[in-house]
């Protein structure tokens, strides 16, 4: 079955355009001694007119047209490199956008934090490079001054960076901070959004975020500010007929349940912990405000967590969604 839609989606005569190429391929190589100049000359080959002559079958006026480029790629001065900012999405390689995986197809460099799955990063040119950023709470693998100097430094080298990022940029992404520093260096970027965790986690475990009946809104915040505490506007979040979804928020879970106890959400509220969700190691806990806290201490979270709180949480019960990490890991 792979190996008919392989042959399904290339050009029958495809065989007579490698042909073509490999007669070219060693003078490519003495005319353009950066790697990154033959692979662009190389692809407007195969994505343009010559690589349509070629397997047109007219080889005299290909190799004319390969000849003109080649010339025109030997006087062409080095291009400035550029940084794609790309939301990797929460977990699941399925979840990836068709520009995201273009952009990974096509770059020299792969500058990715912790949230990225290795099955993202394979889906990267094998011969990219890869940089690694990851940082965890209160442990900066890399401080971010340094990762928008690196950004800056790669770009101003003729890379074609792409900064990958979990969920979308951003969303708790620090990716305006790093448009800023870009900016400022007059390096040019463009920001593709991915599927931020809120959106992947409560469709993966059927969590409405809005429901006519129960939330008209959503609020989207984090548990861990730049400061290190978790200094929100409980007023507001404690309001009714709204889902509030909490980032980075299980290490400080105790305080989040009090304080929006004491401002008056009921302690009958539901909520749901999703550590890794969407991927094939998700496992999700469900209770209330009330009795959460005692149900994680039975349980150690390890990955990346996303907290949902709201009468929301509890359709997706209602709806028979298996919650308890027992069920969900076989146990």
């Amino acid at each position: 079955r792979i190996r008919a839609e392989i042959e399904r989606s290339l050009p029958a005569a495809l065989g007579r355009l490698a042909r073509f190429a490999d007669v070219f391929r060693e003078q490519v190589r003495r005319t353009l001694v950066v790697p990154r100049a033959r692979r662009r000359f190389w692809d407007r080959v195969f994505e343009g007119r010559v690589g349509e002559l070629a397997l047109a079958g007219d080889e005299i006026a290909a190799r004319r047209e390969l000849i003109r480029l080649l010339d025109g790629f030997r006087s062409e001065a080095p291009s400035a490199g550029m940084v794609h900012l790309v939301g990797a999405g929460p977990g699941d390689p399925d979840l990836l956008t068709l520009k995201a995986h273009r952009l990974l197809q096509r770059a020299d460099v792969l500058v990715y934090d912790r949230l990225v799955s290795d099955e993202i990063l394979s889906m990267a040119r094998r011969d990219a490079e890869r940089v690694y950023v990851g940082k965890r709470r209160a442990n900066h693998c890399v401080p971010q001054d340094e990762i928008n100097d690196r950004l800056v430094a790669l770009a101003r080298a003729g890379k074609s960076v792409v900064r990958l990022k979990g969920g979308d940029p951003f969303v708790f992404g620090r990716g305006g901070e790093e448009v800023e520093a870009l900016v400022k260096a007059g390096v040019a970027v463009e920001v593709v959004p991915g599927v931020t965790a809120a959106l992947g986690c409560a469709s993966s475990a059927g969590i409405p975020l809005t429901h006519r009946d129960h939330a008209q809104a959503c609020i989207l915040v984090t548990g861990h500010l730049k400061n290190g505490t978790v200094d929100l506007d409980w007023k507001m979040l404690s309001r009714p007929r709204q889902t509030v979804v909490i980032y980075m928020g299980a290490g400080a879970l105790p305080q989040i349940v009090a304080q929006l106890i004491s401002y008056g959400l009921p302690a009958s509220t539901p909520i749901a912990l999703i550590e890794n969700g969407t991927t094939d190691r998700e496992r999700r806990i469900v209770g209330t405000l009330a009795t959460i806290d005692r149900q994680v201490q039975r349980t150690v979270l390890t990955g990346p967590t996303l907290c949902m709180v709201g009468a929301v949480v509890g359709l997706a019960v209602e709806r028979g969604q298996e919650f308890n990490f027992e069920s969900r890991m076989g146990l």
